[in-house]
């Protein structure tokens, strides 16, 4: 059983969405943010702050859920080995949760896949933080 909530791994995976979408910068660092450039990566974005500090704040059973979640949808586990999966992400834990998550490419696609797996409607559960 998972020891965090799904609607928190539903947060994570819409920030790391967010996150996902963001492109370097395609104008100079004194122009002014214009709407077109939402989705521009510049210093000033706290996006991937907000997600890192998010996971930071997570106790250590649940950030050791979360990379087992990511596991199980990037399939190195399977849903039947979620204890194990959770086991693992605990034992092997060096580095911050953050900086590990935050590593990988598709994040919120395995979050989304993993959650799947177990069950859950990822779908619904986002649709839920975004009314």
């Amino acid at each position: 059983m998972i020891e965090i909530s799904p609607s928190k791994v539903a947060r994570i995976i819409i920030r790391a969405r967010t996150l996902d979408a963001k492109t370097g910068r395609w104008d100079t660092p004194m122009d002014d943010a214009e709407a077109d450039s939402i989705l521009e990566s510049r210093p000033s974005d706290a996006t991937e702050d907000e997600l890192r500090s998010y996971i930071s704040d997570l106790n250590s059973d649940e950030q050791a859920s979360l990379v087992a979640i990511m596991w199980i949808g990037r399939e190195t586990y399977t849903a039947d080995d979620l204890d194990e999966a959770i086991e693992t992400a605990k034992a092997e834990a060096t580095a911050p949760t953050e900086d590990y998550l935050l590593g990988i490419p598709m994040l919120s696609d395995y979050l989304s896949a993993g959650l799947d797996e177990l069950g859950y409607d990822t779908e619904e559960l986002i649709d839920d933080h975004l009314k």
